[in-house]
């Protein structure tokens, strides 16, 4: 296995992971979104609903029991409409995205399990790009550091 091979993994797994993130913040939003415009819509009709039928249940019923039964009626209806939106089924796009990824996952572990110079491999990938934050590290502690003894002292 060489280091040019375990990078292409790693690419394609890094790109497989955001299009599944990217499906489903997408799908997340829809929902929600969906969500927020059936309550804005169930609660426009049923305000005019509820105002037909509490006129109605009053000649019928006193004005305490009317009320309790309207809101009976609102608490159901709206679990209605909270279980129809979690129930939308998930798309193809984010099917096919997750098969990819698993693919990517497995090739990417054959290769880890295949024998060879793993070691080499993987320390020739991650030295060029830790060796460079060290600094970076240690200024922030540095940092953190200098904020935490300013905000006991103070």
């Amino acid at each position: 296995m060489t280091t040019h091979h375990l990078m292409g993994h790693l690419r394609e797994l890094w790109r497989t992971e955001r299009t599944v993130a990217e499906l489903r913040l997408k799908r997340l939003l829809t929902n929600l979104g969906l969500q927020a415009l059936a309550i804005l819509i169930a609660a426009c009709a049923l305000l005019l609903f509820e105002l037909a039928a509490y006129f109605a249940l009053v000649q019928r019923w006193d004005a305490i029991w009317s009320a309790v039964a309207l809101g009976s009626f609102d608490l159901v209806l709206a679990g209605c409409v909270v279980l129809l939106a979690l129930r939308r089924p998930v798309s193809r796009e984010l099917a096919v995205a997750q098969e990819v990824h698993q693919q990517a996952i497995s090739a990417f572990e054959a290769d880890l399990h295949g024998g060879g110079p793993i070691r080499t491999a993987i320390e020739n990938v991650l030295i060029p790009v830790v060796l460079p934050l060290i600094p970076v590290v240690i200024e922030r502690l540095h940092k953190h550091k200098a904020e935490t003894a300013k905000s006991e002292a103070a």
